[in-house]
């Protein structure tokens, strides 16, 4: 009895553990099966969402293309090739970063997320960098434009970047600007795009229909005669088609005996394709030129001592705004000497110091300013007069230095102005017989093109210091020293004094073109330059009005109070 008890509750149990087990298999999949439903929404919203980012990113590479071909990136309303410095500077204001280059001047507008590069005052690159332009792939271009008609590459010691260029019509480039695609991300996202047009052509074509008189005359700069316009003033500009003017004391009486005169040489180039650079030497201290009871500045010796860097600035804008008011364009300044010699007799106090940084802040910030105002700075005497004992107007100086020795002190103001895009280097009459023997700075192509462009990377406008010197002329013909200056790499000659000092070295210049001394690709190079610059500053010859000298006198005296209390 006992014994069948046992069995039936052994049966029993083995009932309720089989049952048990049938509910547990039962349920699993069940159990399986609400985790599946749970997540299948989840998974099909994360594709629907990567599915609307891709299209979104698609749709925005097809607005962007669909822009490009107009010369415009999303969001901006200007239009590369069209739109000029002026009225983006009047829309958006002042850029926060100017960056120069080989290919022009960058303005960075960081509220905007935009950089513009101008050539001259012309617009011809225009870069996004906003961040739904960062978010696209480079594999969702590819999947869009399919493979680009150019790839390029750009590597610096920070910088590593492929950089895919599609030729959207015949006027525009697109550019997309990444990070080179690597093991750790093959499929990098945009750094920026670029819309990217060529503005050579105009002045390519205005070269081409340029004659040889008018291209050897916008490499002239001359000095004039008297206190009105002369005679031989007059066949410079109009016969000869001189590119500048250079003014004296001796021109200039009274404030308004010059703005009449500056008023009739520009109208005497009215006819004339380009404008005239109206140049003279006003940098302050001893050394000014305009006219009338205007305050004259400290010497830049004085403001090396004080040796702020807003002050040299602000003495560059009052410099620029004195010599707007009286119609000039170009400044023959700052000195970017560096005075290491106290016997020095025609440097001295014109130079910042003896400290080759002060010469390099004061200058750049003196350049600045006088940039802020739309006059040319015109930093000198490369490569450094700053140790010379003989007054280059009197006799040619020499100076016993080396390459290495020159970069150890004299070049170094040169080179930091160079870094910050300085526009004009005048080259000095100096002898420096351990790079060359023959010929003084300024008419060597050792120093010219062996330093100065080659080894400081120099691309803008070179020009001697004036070539009636004494330095130049006790040594060489007038006309065979024009050649041989242009054949060193000099894109202007300055002829201070005389008519004929003037027509010698154009009809010299002219004959070594036709005879194949110089060629005219060179010829034609300078005047590319020259014309850059030109457009570059807006020039116009227009007429001045008169001058308000009290107000450039409070002006002064704001400033002056400021710094020399």
């Amino acid at each position: 009895m006992h014994k069948r008890r046992r069995g039936l509750l052994l049966f029993l149990v083995l009932i309720l553990m089989g049952f048990a087990f049938f509910i547990g298999m039962k349920m699993r999949p069940a159990t399986q099966s609400t985790r599946n439903s749970e997540s299948t929404p989840v998974q099909e919203h994360s594709d629907s969402a990567t599915e609307g980012e891709t299209k979104n990113r698609n749709m925005l590479i097809q607005d962007i293309v669909d822009l490009a071909r107009e010369g415009k990136v999303p969001d901006v309303p200007f239009i590369a090739g069209e739109v000029d410095s002026r009225s983006v500077h009047q829309q958006w204001g002042d850029p926060q970063e100017v960056v120069e280059s080989a290919n022009g001047q960058y303005e960075d507008f960081l509220q905007q997320e935009v950089t513009i590069g101008f050539q001259g005052t012309k617009a011809f690159d225009i870069r996004s960098f906003k961040a739904n332009v960062r978010k696209i792939h480079l594999a969702d271009i590819k999947n869009i434009m399919g493979e680009p008609d150019q790839v390029r590459y750009y590597q610096d010691p920070t910088t590593d970047q492929i950089i895919l260029v599609y030729q959207v019509n015949s006027t525009y480039q697109l550019k997309w600007i990444l990070p080179k695609p690597s093991d750790n991300d093959a499929n990098p996202t945009v750094h920026h795009i670029s819309v990217y047009t060529e503005l050579t052509d105009e002045i390519t074509e205005m070269i081409s229909q340029m004659t040889l008189d008018e291209k050897l005359g916008q490499m002239m700069f001359a000095g004039v005669s008297g206190t009105s316009l002369q005679q031989e003033t007059t066949s410079l500009i109009r016969d000869y088609k001189v590119g500048g003017l250079i003014l004296y004391a001796n021109n200039l009486e009274t404030p308004q005996q010059t703005v009449s005169l500056m008023n009739d040489l520009m109208a005497a180039n009215v006819t004339n394709r380009l404008p005239l650079f109206m140049g003279t030497d006003q940098e302050g201290g001893k050394v000014v030129r305009l006219p009338g009871p205007l305050k004259n500045f400290p010497t830049n010796q004085k403001i090396g001592d004080i040796n702020q860097a807003q002050f040299s600035f602000e003495i560059g804008q009052l410099l620029g705004e004195q010599l707007k008011a009286f119609g000039f364009n170009l400044d023959f300044a700052p000195v970017m000497d560096v005075n290491s010699n106290p016997n020095n007799p025609i440097i001295g106090d014109r130079s910042f110091s003896s400290n080759t940084d002060i010469v390099s802040q004061l200058g750049i910030q003196t350049m600045k300013g006088l940039e802020s105002q739309q006059v040319i700075p015109v930093i000198k005497h490369f490569p450094g007069h700053g140790d010379t004992s003989v007054d280059s107007h009197l006799e040619l100086p020499k100076v016993s230095k080396s390459l290495d020795d020159l970069k150890q002190l004299e070049l170094i103001p040169f080179k930091a102005a160079i870094d910050k895009g300085v526009d004009v280097v005048m080259v000095g009459h100096i002898l420096l017989p351990k790079i060359d023997q023959q010929y003084p700075s300024s008419m060597s192509k050792e120093i010219i093109t062996g330093i100065l462009r080659n080894q400081l990377g120099f691309d803008g406008v070179v020009m001697t210091d004036d070539m009636t010197m004494k330095a130049i002329t006790n040594h060489f013909n007038i006309g065979q020293a024009a050649v041989d200056s242009v054949k060193a790499g000099n894109d202007i000659i300055l002829i201070a004094h005389e008519f004929s000092n003037v027509t010698s070295a154009i009809d010299a210049l002219k004959a070594a073109v036709k005879n194949g001394e110089i060629t005219e690709k060179q010829i034609n190079d300078s005047v590319r330059r020259i014309i850059q610059l030109k457009q570059k500053y807006q020039l116009v010859n227009q007429p001045v009005q008169a001058v308000d000298l009290n107000k450039l006198n409070a002006h002064i005296d704001n400033v002056l109070n400021t710094y020399m209390k």
